[in-house]
């Protein structure tokens, strides 16, 4: 098949995709034929922006507003994607969030919003998303998660703990979901400069830039396409005996290097 053909006939919803990896993702799917449904909580301009980049790509678009942290807003993220297209074959749970500060610092409101959007909107998204699915005979949901699961980060404990719980989730997900043909992934993307990353880089005030292009193998950070061609491949055809696993995209960061 014709790699740009691979999604034609495809509904996929990509969650906090108006700007970053979700919109790399989403424009990602989209030239390779998908219809994709874009979400957004804070910045239409931009959710709406990447939607009209699908259309002028020739394929359908719809902007829903919905925070994914909560279920009310999921539930009706889902119905709008059911009312407009009866049907679903890959999620991407790509929204983000989090409260950056030390663990004796951290609060009960930011751990539970970063535990909903980064973790519940997973459980619960895919819950919504299954059957839809069925309808198709299955599909591909892919989760992104973060180095923050593995790796001890500045004032990232809350963030880290959620996309533990995702990579968790991804796992006990893939083999549930298996008999309804319904593959379940995780993408752990390196350093990708983003505005996120800016902003990060404010709250531990400093430069991390410098230090991760001088330990990655690979010479360069990871960009949003880098991500957003590796969920693709997890999405189509060929991925379909990769079940339940967290593929790192870093150009080699976290490789343990003997110096």
């Amino acid at each position: 098949m014709n790699p740009t053909q691979a999604f034609v006939g495809k509904i996929a919803l990509v969650t906090g995709s108006g700007r970053g990896i979700g919109k790399a993702i989403a424009l990602k799917l989209a030239e390779n034929g998908a219809d994709v449904i874009i979400n957004y909580v804070h910045n239409q301009t931009p959710a709406e922006q990447t939607a009209q980049r699908i259309r002028k790509i020739g394929r359908k678009a719809i902007v829903v507003r919905a925070n994914v942290g909560k279920i009310e807003n999921l539930k009706r993220l889902f119905q709008t994607i059911e009312m407009e297209f009866s049907a679903l074959d890959i999620f991407i749970s790509n929204a983000a969030s989090g409260f950056n500060r030390p663990a004796l610092e951290q609060k009960p409101e930011g751990w539970d919003h970063t535990m909903s959007v980064n973790a519940k909107a997973l459980l619960f998204g895919a819950q919504l998303a299954v059957p839809l699915m069925e309808k198709h005979g299955g599909g591909k949901i892919v989760a992104i998660s973060s180095q923050g699961s593995l790796r001890v980060l500045p004032e990232y404990i809350a963030v880290g703990a959620s996309k533990a719980a995702l990579e968790a989730l991804v796992r006990y997900l893939a083999v549930e979901l298996a008999p309804k043909e319904i593959s379940v992934n995780a993408v752990s993307p390196g350093l990708v400069k983003t505005d996120a990353l800016k902003h990060f880089s404010t709250l531990s005030n400093r430069d991390v830039i410098p230090r991760v292009l001088a330990n990655t193998p690979a010479g360069r950070l990871t960009t949003p396409l880098d991500i957003a061609n590796v969920v693709a491949f997890l999405c189509s055809p060929q991925a379909k005996m990769i079940r339940g696993q967290v593929i790192v995209v870093d150009g080699g960061f976290t490789l343990p290097v003997a110096q």
